[in-house]
């Protein structure tokens, strides 16, 4: 018998009045009714929405070869959104085994690790997943689901939403400095020795394409960031002499040229050209591109910060970081708010995205004493934005920067109301301290972080119901 089939009873055996909203399913020899609707939940593609979807299903007692124990957790995923509690009781691979036989993965997908169930204050570290190899991580990448890229050495290893699944290719870099998702078996990645922005077939481990920028000099041009939006590429490149480089925009789709903006050709001792953009983020509600940069020399360390509209090709706010420059800057949409840490003070500031008019410096959410120290304590610190919270790495440790949003209504000279911002150290005693961090991401209900000398990524995830 397949493990799927049905069965009609005789006209003798029906029962005088039959509810043709209900369905029987007989699953390993036990009995489950649910109705149409119910079914209906499972997608077009599901074998269930074709029982449903049968014009004799209430008529019909289908039998599916299957664990029965199993079904009724995706029974239950079906009626409620959500995992029944009884699910602890099973593996996840068994689990995801069976909604991928009846076509419900992405229900599954959206119950265990959707972006929702994200709860920063209520982050703890629950897993430590391996490398192979002796090389430690350069880059990570998460996807919105949960699922992971990790560029360590010359290999990139993706593991699946779940975590229990792990792919592992080898590049053509020595070291992969820059990784973005595009989907889920397709990522961009580039390098700062490496000419050329490769597009990467992440199950096969082939080079589906190889995107280049013709600088003037008509040398190698060298990856130093990407960003994305819902519908660009965003490609910061610096020539392998040094001496240009610009940002260019592509289809995300397509892969095609857009447009090309921040061309710089660098000509004596034009330090602010010289910069290239080394952090990219999309801001969606403003249609803005941060483009962030900075160098290090002799007089200390210089930057700057600008945001582009890349519809026109022009820059709508900028800034030029010299005293306390920033080690690294993250910007909020959900915040309306750009952040960074000085690289002296080692401090958090902000700008406020709804008043770039406003000719007022950076406001210190830290200990304004620390100015004027110069020790860079800001070396080498992460910051980045998710949700509405802020993380900020403080060599082993993860400071959470929170807006409180109850406060005096006091105004601040912009009428737009003084905001308040606090912070608090994430994680529980035993989860503090170690090796300093190298690299924060996001993806799901889950925080990734990786740590200097170490191989391996600790995952930080908020508790979900079922597993």
């Amino acid at each position: 018998m397949p493990p799927f089939s049905c069965s009609t009873p005789s006209n003798a055996l029906l029962p005088a009045k039959t509810d043709s909203n209900v369905v029987t399913i007989n699953v390993g020899g036990q009995i489950f009714q649910t109705t149409k609707q119910t079914l209906a939940l499972a997608g077009p593609k599901s074998i269930l929405s074709t029982v449903a979807n049968s014009q004799l299903a209430h008529l019909s007692e289908h039998f599916v070869d299957r664990d029965p124990e199993l079904f009724s957790i995706i029974l239950s995923l079906l009626r409620t959104g959500n995992l029944p509690s009884k699910a602890k009781a099973f593996d996840l691979q068994d689990v995801i085994s069976e909604s991928q036989f009846y076509g419900v993965e992405s229900l599954l997908v959206n119950s265990v690790s959707n972006p929702s169930q994200f709860e920063a204050f209520n982050l703890e570290k629950s897993v430590v997943l391996p490398l192979n190899g002796r090389d430690t991580p350069s880059t990570i990448a998460a996807t919105p689901f949960g699922s992971l890229h990790v560029a360590h050495g010359s290999k990139i290893t993706s593991f699946d939403w779940c975590l229990g699944r792990k792919k592992t290719i080898l590049t053509q870099f020595t070291a992969v400095d820059s990784l973005l998702p595009i989907s889920p078996a397709v990522a961009a990645a580039g390098a700062t020795d490496f000419s050329g922005l490769q597009i990467l077939d992440l199950e096969n481990g082939s080079v589906r394409e190889t995107l280049n920028w013709e600088n003037v000099t008509r040398s190698g041009s060298t990856v130093q960031a990407i960003g994305s939006s819902g519908e660009y590429l965003f490609a910061s490149f610096e020539s392998g002499r040094r001496n240009s480089n610009s940002i260019l925009v592509y289809g995300l789709q397509s892969l095609r040229p857009v447009t090309e903006i921040g061309h710089n050709e660098i000509f004596g001792a034009d330090l602010d050209s010289a910069i290239p953009a080394t952090k990219l983020k999309w801001i969606p509600s403003y249609n803005l591109l941060m483009a962030s940069g900075s160098h290090g020399g002799p007089s200390g360390v210089s930057g700057n910060i600008r945001l582009w509209d890349i519809r026109t090709g022009r820059i709508v706010w900028e800034v030029k970081d010299k005293d306390d420059c920033f080690s690294d800057v993250a910007v909020s949409d959900n915040l309306s708010a750009m952040f960074k840490i000085g690289v002296n003070s080692g401090e958090v500031f902000y700008k406020d995205l709804r008043n770039l008019d406003d000719e007022k410096s950076w406001a210190c959410l830290g200990d304004r004493r620390n100015l004027l120290n110069g020790k860079k304590e800001g070396v080498g610190c992460k910051i980045e934005s998710h949700g509405n919270h802020v993380f900020r790495t403080k060599k082993g440790d993860i400071e959470l920067w929170s807006e409180v949003l109850i406060g005096s209504g006091k105004k601040s000279d912009d009428g737009l109301g003084e905001r308040v911002f606090r912070k608090n150290l994430m994680g529980r005693t035993k989860d503090m301290g170690g090796a300093k961090i190298t690299n924060l991401a996001f993806g799901g209900n889950k925080m990734f972080i990786t740590r200097k000398d170490q191989q391996s990524i600790e995952v930080w995830q908020s508790s979900v119901r079922g597993f």
